[in-house]
């Protein structure tokens, strides 16, 4: 089975202070997108859509030395819904599946890239399809994070995002992380249902998962992730942060 993905790197990332597209400030001499693209090198992607905005061609010229690399260009920066919609035309027609993660990911391990796909692979060999695998993480301190909410029966029900968390839901541990598998035509279906109705006036792709759940579809959270990708760049803090981890070799 053809293993593609879509990287989201259209932002601008105002807190960097710096005039650089976000996933070109570098993290130990490295752009953030190359972690990000050689871990779904390693495994296995075959095809890379990274979707540009922000001084797009900055990036695309950073990565113009790459293979299995195509481009799509959100020319509003409307949230990441809207980023994966401006993928409709390259998905339609491709790959039974494809991952969806941020290009701010520098701690993105492959073995968990291939652990998700292996998920969505194995149910579809047992006949019994999903049309989302979620990445998620345990961690002890969740605060500001989406919580995994689940039923009796421990199975996937929704998202709930911490502002909107009751004091019980807080409580919860295990969190979204934004690593997501979704069935191809499943996504492109969900993604003209997504509303801009919140106060930011922006499409979310973290409202994907529910949209297939109101259709009767399966959606399945494991907790694949380490704890060390938790870690994502959005300061120059979070970027000291980052090498930290990478120079103690907690990427693996």
């Amino acid at each position: 089975m053809k293993r593609q993905a879509v990287v989201l790197a259209a932002g601008k990332g105002t807190r960097m202070k710096s005039e650089l597209p976000k996933v070109l400030y570098p993290v130990l001499g490295k752009p953030i997108i190359d972690y990000v693209l050689d871990a779904l090198d390693a495994a296995g992607i075959e095809r890379t859509i990274v979707v540009v905005g922000y001084h797009g061609d900055e990036v695309r010229r950073a990565l113009a030395g790459r293979a299995k690399i195509e481009f799509a260009e959100q020319t509003e920066l409307l949230g990441t819904g809207h980023a994966v919609m401006s993928c409709r035309a390259a998905l339609e027609n491709s790959a039974d599946s494809v991952f969806v993660i941020a290009g701010d990911s520098p701690m993105l391990r492959a073995e968990t890239v291939a652990d998700i796909f292996r998920i969505y692979e194995e149910a579809a060999a047992r006949g019994e399809p999903v049309s989302a695998v979620l990445g998620t993480v345990v961690k002890d301190d969740p605060a500001g994070m989406g919580r995994i909410l689940r039923d009796e029966r421990g199975e996937f029900v929704g998202i709930v995002e911490h502002k909107d968390a009751t004091d019980e839901q807080r409580r919860i541990t295990e969190i979204n992380m934004s690593y997501y598998l979704f069935n191809t035509r499943d996504l492109l279906d969900s993604l003209s249902e997504i509303k801009a109705n919140n106060a930011q006036k922006e499409y979310y792709i973290t409202d994907v998962p529910a949209i297939l759940l109101s259709k009767g579809k399966k959606v399945r959270a494991v907790p694949v992730l380490k704890p060390s990708e938790c870690l994502g760049v959005n300061t120059v803090d979070d970027v000291r942060r980052v090498e930290e981890a990478l120079a103690a070799g907690r990427k693996d």
